[in-house]
């Protein structure tokens, strides 16, 4: 709920501002957010051939899509489906604590806004990025950086998923968008 009360509270011209998202304003970056529960895999077959079959270029279609509703709408959509633990056959439910995180930082940072991460959640999201596999892939695309009795360590001599303190809540942060080939962001945290 804290990023439709974000986004509630930005002005027309923020919701037009680029995000930290590569190619997305605001507004896009929320229409990512907005429909997941409610997206089906026909849906993203639908655009498949015009985003060349890719699947970020599929994201980034629908992410235009929606974000070019009416930002009352949005905000509207993202609080209605807070708490549904659904979404389309070929996505992840895990994956909503990340996008949470940080397309919520995506969206702060540049505008100057205080987006706080509890630090449970910013050490929980690297473990399930690094744990999902696809779309990330962190373990294959990280594994130069690993000797092979460290394949399933997540940089700081702690196994994915075990769950002793590990670096604070913003060095996990960064890990997570290190881990999913997102451009690293500084975030706050609470």
């Amino acid at each position: 709920m804290r990023i439709a009360d974000l986004l509630e509270e930005l002005t027309p011209a923020e919701w037009d501002q680029e995000s930290l998202c590569r190619g997305r304003r605001v507004r896009d970056v929320a229409g990512h957010l907005a429909p997941v529960p409610t997206i089906t895999t026909w849906d993203m077959v639908a655009v498949a051939p015009r985003a060349r079959f890719s699947p970020d270029r599929i994201n980034t279609v629908l992410a235009r899509r929606h974000g070019s509703r009416d930002p009352a709408d949005l905000v509207a959509a993202i609080r209605s489906h807070a708490g549904t633990r659904r979404t389309a056959k070929v996505l992840d439910t895990r994956n909503a604590l990340f996008d949470v995180i940080v397309h919520g930082q995506d969206i702060a940072l540049p505008l100057a806004r205080e987006f706080p991460v509890p630090a449970e959640h910013s050490r929980e999201a690297p473990r399930t990025v690094w744990a999902m596999g696809w779309p990330f892939h962190a373990e294959r695309r990280l594994a130069r950086l690993h000797s092979p009795g460290d394949r399933h360590r997540l940089g700081d001599g702690r196994r994915a998923g075990d769950r002793r303190a590990g670096p604070g809540p913003v060095a996990a942060l960064d890990r997570t968008h290190r881990l999913s080939g997102h451009p690293a962001a500084t975030a706050s945290t609470g």
